[in-house]
Formats: C-alpha cells, sequence, structure tokens
C-alpha cells in the first residue's frame, strides 16, 4: 500500500483529494474515504490536498494511526464493502457502509 487515510478524515470528507487523484483510487464511504491499496500509483498528490491532513505514506503513519493500513485495505474485501478491485471510484459512486473501525467511532463534532 503506498498511501492511506486515517481517523482525520472521518466525518470530514472534504473531498479534495478525490479531485485530485490522477487514478481516481479514492473511494467514499458513508463517514470517510479510502484509498484502494492495488489502485493507488504512490504519486502522493493527495496528501497536498487534504485539508485535515489525514492521508499519509504507509511508511510514514503515525504510530496511533497504524491500524489504518488494514482499514483501507479490508474496506475493499468481501466482508466490508465487497467492492474488491472496481477500477476507479468515479464509476462506484458513495458507498453507503464503511470499515467497522470507522462505523465504531463516535461523532466528530463541527469546529465552531
Amino acid at each position: 500500500m503506498a498511501y492511506v487515510v486515517t481517523s482525520a478524515c472521518i466525518d470530514c470528507k472534504d473531498g479534495a483529494c478525490v479531485q485530485a487523484c490522477p487514478v481516481d483510487s479514492i473511494y467514499e464511504g458513508k463517514r470517510t474515504m479510502y484509498i484502494h491499496p492495488d489502485e493507488c500509483i504512490d504519486c502522493g498528490v493527495c496528501v497536498s490536498f487534504c485539508p485535515p491532513q489525514a492521508i499519509f505514506e504507509d511508511l510514514r503513519l503515525p504510530e496511533s494511526e497504524r491500524h489504518f493500513l488494514a482499514v483501507n485495505r479490508e474496506f475493499f474485501e468481501p466482508a466490508v464493502s465487497g467492492l474488491g478491485s472496481p477500477g476507479g471510484a468515479g464509476d462506484v459512486g458513495p458507498v453507503p457502509c464503511d470499515h467497522p473501525v470507522v462505523a465504531a467511532q463516535p461523532p466528530c463534532m463541527p469546529v465552531s
């Protein structure tokens, strides 16, 4: 895996990263975005477009966010979304579920 969406994206989903991704490998779940580990080309463009700074290169993940390696990968597996490798988020659209780790998080309160 090259880049990983972490907890800072939960309930934010700004979407600028999706528009910036040249290979359409960032998918929208119910509460967060997910980067497909087999479709990402490791370019890093998404990092500079992420306002909450929720995207990290896998080798630079903070220790507290390391479990998001599995969260991003498992989101596409049959037990979660069942998407597999569709070859681009644009044809899929928003997915009405999240990984159980994300779904279990309390809602983020907006900053006023």
